[in-house]
């Protein structure tokens, strides 16, 4: 039996996609939407199809951006030759947020995950092997999570880097087994940043 009517059943349906958003919190946020003004569900409405028209990868690193390349390798003042090598844009974003990175990133767009049929060719590892072979000693920091995908992806990165000459670093290990960079806490990634340790 049908609770609602058909339309709000829709806009629970479309909360109930978004993270860590359950049943309960989807009628909520439905029912909450209903109370809101006009105005502010035009502005919703209006925002929500820019940012989907407007945001695209970073012609450089990947990253989200609204211009051709993103703020960050723009950025004159920003060290080039550290790349911080994360699976997606939020981890980036978790990065800026906490502040001390001043190196820039590359966003893979995924890990190889042979359960998923997802190999080094699925994701964004093509133009980060052409971004190191033009610079002078650069360092990767390879900030990804720890599950058995990112274990996958941390040692073909270093085999396909090994006879360059390039530094590669991890995230230290006081990270939680299989955390999401993006959920850590700022201290934490601060942390975990500075205490990177050198791959051998």
């Amino acid at each position: 039996m049908k609770v609602y009517p058909e339309s709000l059943e829709e806009l629970i349906s479309f909360y109930k996609k978004l993270p860590g958003i359950g049943e309960k919190s989807a009628e909520r946020m439905a029912l909450a939407t209903l109370d809101l003004d006009d105005d502010i569900l035009d502005n919703a409405s209006h925002s929500l199809s820019i940012v989907k028209k407007k945001l695209k990868p970073c012609s450089i690193c990947g990253n989200l951006t609204d211009q051709d390349i993103c703020s960050v390798c723009s950025n004159p003042n920003r060290n080039q030759n550290v790349i911080c090598v994360i699976e997606d844009y939020k981890s980036a974003f978790a990065f800026e947020k906490a502040g001390n990175y001043k190196g820039v990133y590359h966003v893979l767009n995924g890990l190889i995950s042979p359960m998923e049929n997802l190999g080094a060719e699925d994701i964004n590892i093509s133009s980060l092997v052409k971004r190191v072979d033009s610079l002078d000693n650069p360092e990767l920091i390879l900030a990804l999570k720890s599950s058995i995908e990112g274990e996958t992806t941390t040692l073909y990165l270093k085999k396909i880097f090994e006879n360059k000459n390039v530094i590669i670093s991890r995230l230290s290990y006081g990270l939680p087994i299989g955390a999401e960079i993006d959920y850590l806490d700022m201290m934490t990634l601060d942390r975990a940043l500075e205490d990177r340790k050198k791959i051998s």
